[in-house]
């Protein structure tokens, strides 16, 4: 007889597990970073305007960071509650789960699209615009806001259809998505001249069809175990709570790395002008690309934990979060060697600005410097996410950009400039590293007084 998914996640192989869940989620992750990078690209290379116009994206960065971290608020909050539900063996409370994480989505994406909306032209000029700048940032942005409800169903719901036992299909969302907005990107920016508003035209039509492939699979597809259901559509206390304290972690990380956007936007305007600001965009854009599999490992790693620890399979649920953790050094020290050694094909990918592309050849190499350790941070986080211990995740999450990151820069900015910023990054990431590490070292020792037999691993 053939083992259910909540079954398999309780017995099958770590490895064989892990590749199950994380290759789709990173390959689905790496496809849904095209939503960005392709942006980046296209909008870096029109004519005349293009470091000005990259540099406007920076400037938005830190807001739709904010409406990411509200998807991660309720989808990874929502996903979460659904692993450890089922791992108890508690299908109605995944399915109700699953119902108001939907109900939570629909409410936030209204409040953040009127409200953003009313607010943009004040909240571009707080987040570092300029005279030059802010008409970029506006044209990009406004379009974005509209269409927060699609990018909230299609990627906040999407970490749910993991925990349901399909990460294929998680896979395709990604994928559908990805595809549209690479097709139209050109056809809107350039074809229909549309500039720097077509790429976030073209972003809101292809999160809208991804959407439409997540609200299917959760109301009408056979493969889902659990339905979104207009019966079950109310709000209830506990489990709203549930979800909103496992996701607070991601979302209080999301907030305070829009902060220190904030706080870096001013600090590379004050010494190096709009093109620092355009720099820091290219640098944060590359970063991305070799950071997105280690959030699709810590993605496939999450129902793994969550249904093991639910189930009281503490050494699963370990040993999981070791083998994701080795797989995220491993992608993390071949991503700082090709950084280091090709930076410069790396930067005008992004753009076509000789001064923008100098200062970010001065930046990159040191801001980057420490990424093989980050993945310590990362892992830990999600592994505290996983378990339901959302203020442990939230207090390893925020050290790195709240408690190191923001002081350094400012301080560093103070002494040293421009290069003060570049100096930050692997002075904060060794820190958050450290104090990370030897969290998870204890709650490890704590494990081994409750795991049962090895045998069972």
């Amino acid at each position: 007889m053939k083992q259910s998914n909540e079954n398999i996640l309780g017995t099958a192989p770590i490895g064989k597990l892990l590749v199950k869940y994380s290759v789709p989620a990173i390959i689905g992750m790496l496809v849904n970073m095209l939503y960005n990078v392709v942006d980046r690209i296209y909008i870096g290379q029109i004519p005349n305007v293009g470091g000005l116009a990259i540099t406007g994206v920076g400037i938005t960065m830190p807001i739709t960071n904010i409406i990411t971290g509200i998807g991660m608020l309720v989808g990874i909050g929502t996903s979460a509650s659904i692993s450890l539900a089922l791992g108890k063996g508690d299908k109605r409370k995944a399915e109700k789960t699953l119902n108001n994480g939907f109900l939570l989505i629909v409410i936030a994406s209204l409040l953040v699209a009127t409200l953003g909306t009313l607010l943009a032209p004040s909240i571009v000029h707080l987040f570092g615009g300029s005279d030059r700048t802010t008409p970029f940032a506006l044209l990009y942005l406004r379009p974005l806001l509209i269409g927060t409800i699609c990018n909230l169903c299609a990627f906040g719901l999407n970490h749910s259809i993991s925990s349901d036992g399909s990460p294929r299909v998680g896979m395709f969302t990604m994928i559908i998505g990805a595809t549209v907005n690479i097709i139209l990107d050109p056809i809107l920016i350039f074809g229909l001249d549309m500039g720097i508003q077509g790429a976030a035209v073209a972003t809101v039509a292809s999160q809208f069809v991804a959407a439409c492939w997540v609200l299917f699979y959760f109301t009408k597809g056979k493969k889902s175990s659990i339905k979104i259901k207009r019966s079950e559509l109310h709000l209830h206390n506990q489990t709203t709570r549930g979800i909103l304290m496992i996701g607070l972690a991601p979302f209080c990380m999301q907030l305070a790395g829009s902060l220190v956007q904030v706080v870096s936007n001013k600090a590379l305007f004050a010494s190096g002008g709009d093109m620092a600001i355009g720099a820091m965009a290219v640098i944060t854009s590359i970063c991305s690309i070799f950071i997105i599999p280690i959030f699709g490992l810590n993605q496939g790693a999450q129902p793994i934990i969550g249904y093991n620890y639910g189930s009281g399979r503490y050494n699963r649920a370990k040993k999981t979060y070791l083998v994701g953790l080795f797989w995220c050094t491993i992608i993390l020290v071949i991503s700082t060697l090709v950084i280091q050694f090709i930076p410069e094909t790396l930067i005008k990918m992004f753009n076509n600005d000789p001064e923008l592309t100098e200062i970010a050849l001065n930046g990159i190499r040191v801001y980057l410097i420490a990424l093989p350790i980050i993945g310590v941070q990362m892992a830990t986080s999600n592994y505290f996410q996983a378990v339901g211990k959302p203020m442990k995740a939230m207090i390893i999450g925020l050290t790195r950009q709240v408690i190191f990151l923001i002081p350094a820069f400012i301080i560093f900015s103070r002494l040293w400039g421009i290069k003060g910023v570049w100096i930050a990054g692997p002075i904060c990431d060794s820190l958050a590293a450290c104090l990370s590490l030897g969290v998870i070292i204890h709650e490890f020792k704590l494990l081994d007084n409750k795991s049962i037999p090895d045998h069972e691993v």
